[in-house]
């Protein structure tokens, strides 16, 4: 949490000065959500939109780049496994053989 956030929510009483949580504000806040009723369809949706506009959304960039770095650990990954389970397999017959 930033120094942003915890202003934020001291100012709407959900945490202290020192930034413990307020339980009684919690408690009382989960209180009044368990008591309302379901959201309708359009509200739902309506929420979703709102909380995927504030994603923060990797470039183009960003994507190819991660994108790349796990194709690669993935061929090295099972290059690896492939590796270990064919060496172990050829020195288990070796041993069985002798």
């Amino acid at each position: 949490m930033n120094r942003e956030q915890k202003r934020i929510m001291q100012r709407k009483g959900q945490v202290g000065a020192e930034g413990t949580a307020n339980r009684r504000a919690a408690a009382s806040e989960n209180a009044g959500r368990r008591r309302s009723q379901r959201a309708t369809p359009r509200e739902f949706f309506r929420q979703v939109r709102e909380e995927l506009r504030q994603v923060a959304w990797p470039t183009r960039a960003e994507t190819i780049n991660y994108t790349s770095i796990v194709a690669f650990v993935l061929v090295f990954m099972t290059l690896l496994i492939f590796g270990l389970g064919f060496g172990f397999s050829h020195f288990v017959t070796f041993l069985f053989q002798k």
